[in-house]
């Protein structure tokens, strides 16, 4: 499920935590008549302008470019640099005198704690030439709580949010889902065999995984909870393997997965493509009211096929 944020790049990233720092910081002195720069518009305008200056420079050839760049980074990180100075000077003047500026203030302090990363991640990157790792990057200022998803689909660099698991019954009723943000799927497979086993005991006949949540070692485990699983192992298959992966019986239950590709469609139209609700608590909500929804138009779906059988035939003539 998506998150309803900009792609982010830590030119960008760093413009958002800038403006942010300069129109919070300005509306709390206003309301105490503290001295602030009368010049907020004036400072956002300059940031912005550098911001573009070296996203041009970036993404564009020509002569010199590397020096052409050197110096666009510069004078983007310098600015933002005395704007993180005063915003620093600011945070330890200020007083807050209700809850309201004390919220604001916490605010506050979070995006210049952005601003002071975001500006030590750009002079890594584009000054120093460092590769920065993973775990820590942002995706978004005022959605922390994005992920990076790469699935290799055609044309498409990424997605932004989270990782849903989703299982669903013969009926194609969601029974078991959970937001796994970022973490491999293999992690969750022994998990949810058990889960799935606890709830419904012996009347498990079978369960169907994709090849994502495989491995030797999670086959064999797998194996002991639900001796009926069906999981491709990934890599190169022994032998034996192969005669089970080629068997009558585990290509009929193999071929029952891929209706999860339509529940995982019809939860798009149930509204779980993207979230527009903000926080990570309303995300988790979002999240929960759209398998309920799915789930009741699935219900509503029997109920109306059933009684479409009920209704008996009306034979009519006409002369």
């Amino acid at each position: 499920m998506k998150t309803d944020v900009h792609f982010p790049t830590d030119i960008n990233l760093l413009w958002d935590a800038a403006r942010k720092s300069i129109e919070i910081s300005c509306a709390l002195s206003d309301q105490q008549d503290l001295p602030c720069s009368r010049k907020a518009s004036e400072w956002k305008k300059k940031v912005k302008i550098e911001a573009r200056v070296l996203q041009k420079v970036k993404s564009s050839g020509g002569k010199n470019k590397e020096d052409r760049l050197r110096y666009a980074t510069i004078e983007y990180l310098n600015l933002t640099k005395k704007i993180d100075g005063k915003v620093a000077e600011f945070v330890t003047i200020f007083t807050p005198s209700t809850a309201g500026q004390a919220l604001k203030l916490v605010e506050l302090k979070y995006f210049k704690s952005m601003l002071s990363k975001h500006i030590d991640l750009i002079e890594r990157r584009l000054l120093n030439g460092e590769k920065i790792p993973h775990d820590e990057k942002v995706f978004s200022l005022f959605e922390p709580h994005t992920k990076w998803n790469s699935k290799g689909k055609a044309g498409v660099i990424c997605e932004l949010g989270q990782k849903h698991l989703v299982v669903t019954d013969q009926n194609n009723f969601i029974v078991l889902h959970k937001l796994i943000a970022d973490i491999p799927d293999k992690y969750f497979t022994v998990e949810v065999a058990q889960v799935l086993k606890k709830m419904h005991s012996d009347r498990l006949a079978s369960l169907s995984f994709d090849k994502v949540f495989s491995s030797k070692e999670i086959i064999t485990e797998i194996e002991i909870i639900i001796p009926n699983a069906i999981i491709k192992q990934k890599g190169k298959p022994s032998k034996a393997r192969k005669e089970i992966e080629r068997s009558k019986e585990f290509k009929e239950l193999n071929n029952k997965y891929s209706a999860v590709e339509s529940n995982i469609n019809q939860l798009g139209h149930n509204g779980l493509h993207m979230c527009r609700d903000k926080g990570e608590e309303n995300f988790t909500k979002y999240d929960s009211l759209g398998v309920l929804s799915y789930n009741l138009h699935r219900l509503g779906s029997l109920i109306k096929k059933s009684r479409m059988k009920e209704k008996p035939k009306i034979r009519s003539r006409a002369a």
